[in-house]
């Protein structure tokens, strides 16, 4: 197998590229794009490969994007070598990256997780910004958390603005979606410890023991978690807020808190 050259706006691969950045065509087509060598290059690091992999002139040589070619050829995905106008149109936006690769969308059911080799697990109900998604994924991969869950209507992980903020991370964590009736029966019936960040509670974030395996529990940036689902929690706890805000970001506020379950877990002393 070969690269093929392609320079043309109207080509039915570019146009199935450009038509990735649209949620339906996401799902009809099972793909999602990924941009720039580096983010190619940990998906192939994870044992995931790409259908499509586009590339500029420029790079053609690159040692690095060599190594891509091979990978994503002897797999049987298809490889393609473009201007920069064309990437362009395909990363709808100027300056494009030199690498730009269509995936698989991956995504596990709640049965499919290993439960008795879980210590952090990161929950989120209702995230309506992809931005905080990626960046909460690229949060999962710093601590190695054993899985992130999406409960109900949570925004796409794989659209380009969630992939680019993951920072590769999307590739690195066992994604699964679920809804609140099929998570919380299935949450109970293993040990767990559920966590909700809440402003409705007086319970300091590091004022609570926590237990392996912790699930902490993230609401809506807006509105955070519905009231039932804070009653279902095991624990229910807030990061004080020492100025004027009222909140952290909510891909802040899960970075703090994950890191204390971290330290915790660890045995960490400060000295």
């Amino acid at each position: 197998m070969t690269t093929d050259t392609i320079t043309s706006f109207t080509n039915t691969t570019v146009k199935l590229l450009r038509s990735l950045h649209d949620k339906k065509a996401r799902q009809n087509d099972g793909l999602f794009l990924a941009e720039g060598m580096r983010v190619v290059t940990e998906a192939i690091d994870a044992g995931i490969y790409p259908i499509i992999l586009a590339h500029g002139v420029s790079v053609r040589t690159h040692p690095v994007l060599q190594r891509l070619v091979d990978a994503t050829l002897g797999s049987g995905g298809r490889v393609i070598e473009t201007n920069d106008d064309v990437l362009a149109k395909i990363a709808r936006k100027d300056n494009p990256q030199m690498v730009v690769a269509a995936f698989p969308m991956r995504s596990l059911t709640l049965n499919a997780l290993d439960r008795t080799a879980m210590n952090i697990v990161l929950v989120l109900e209702g995230l309506k910004d992809p931005g905080n998604l990626g960046t909460i994924l690229r949060t999962g991969d710093a601590v190695a958390a054993s899985a992130v869950i999406l409960i109900d209507q949570c925004c796409d992980p794989f659209s380009t603005e969630a992939v680019r903020a993951s920072m590769g991370a999307l590739f690195t964590q066992k994604l699964a979606h679920a809804s609140w009736v099929e998570f919380e029966p299935w949450l109970r019936a293993a040990p767990a410890q559920l966590v909700g960040a809440t402003l409705n509670t007086s319970h300091d974030y590091q004022a609570v023991a926590y237990k392996k395996p912790t699930f902490i529990f993230m609401g809506n940036e807006q509105s955070g978690l519905p009231p039932a689902y804070e009653q279902a929690c095991d624990a229910l706890v807030k990061i004080p807020m020492l100025g004027k805000a009222d909140s952290l970001n909510v891909a802040i506020s899960t970075a703090v808190l994950a890191y204390e379950v971290v330290n915790q877990q660890r045995g960490q002393t400060i000295v």
